[in-house]
């Protein structure tokens, strides 16, 4: 898939879930929203989950339809 989203990681540190893309922090989960992702994970595509997580899914063409009448 061209536009599959890539570069993230995750880590676990005790109550809290740190997501980082390309080396840099993205996003950091806590209590019942880190459960989620933790469950969340093992049922999909983890690369999607965190692009989603992040707020950076939304690139490409999703975008050049604002502008039209």
């Amino acid at each position: 898939m061209a536009g599959a989203p890539s570069g993230f990681e995750f880590t676990v540190m005790g109550d809290r879930i740190e997501i980082r893309h390309h080396g840099r922090l993205a996003a950091t989960l806590r209590k019942s929203a880190a459960v989620k992702f933790l469950a969340d994970v093992d049922r999909g595509d983890p690369q999607q989950l965190m692009a989603r997580v992040t707020g950076n899914y939304r690139r490409g063409n999703e975008r050049s339809g604002i502008h039209r009448p």
